[in-house]
């Protein structure tokens, strides 16, 4: 089991910046992928970014190429997800998940998740 516990969400004005974190505990020895997903009101949960164990292959969804880095601390078993830019269509709650298969957007493809850091961008 892998408990995922992100922070660092909250109210921003649209081209301002946050950084979500999240904090990994448990059978953290494992080779997860690490990804973010995000849930908008009333909308599915869409990818937004993901990254390797070893930290060296990332992507990420068109919708935030450019303005999102996702980054890991394997000592600290931490994934932390830098947002640059924010639109007000980047308003949602932002989702920490591992797995283990590389290359998915899909949620079903992760099998740990956290609850969630809500993220607020004003226009």
């Amino acid at each position: 089991q892998v408990q995922l516990v992100e922070s660092g969400g909250g109210l921003v004005q649209a081209g301002g910046s946050l950084r979500l974190s999240c904090a990994a505990s448990g059978r953290t020895d494992s080779s997860y992928v690490m990804a973010w997903f995000r849930q908008a009101p009333g909308k599915e949960r869409d990818f937004v970014a993901a990254i390797s164990w070893s930290g060296e292959n990332t992507y990420y969804a068109d919708s935030v190429k450019g303005r999102f880095t996702i980054s890991r601390d394997n000592a600290k078993n931490t994934v932390d997800l830098r947002m640059n830019s924010l639109k007000p269509e980047d308003t949602a709650v932002y989702y920490c998940a591992a797995g283990q298969i590389w290359g998915s957007r899909y949620s079903y493809a992760y099998t740990y998740w956290g609850k969630g850091t809500q993220v607020t961008v004003s226009s």
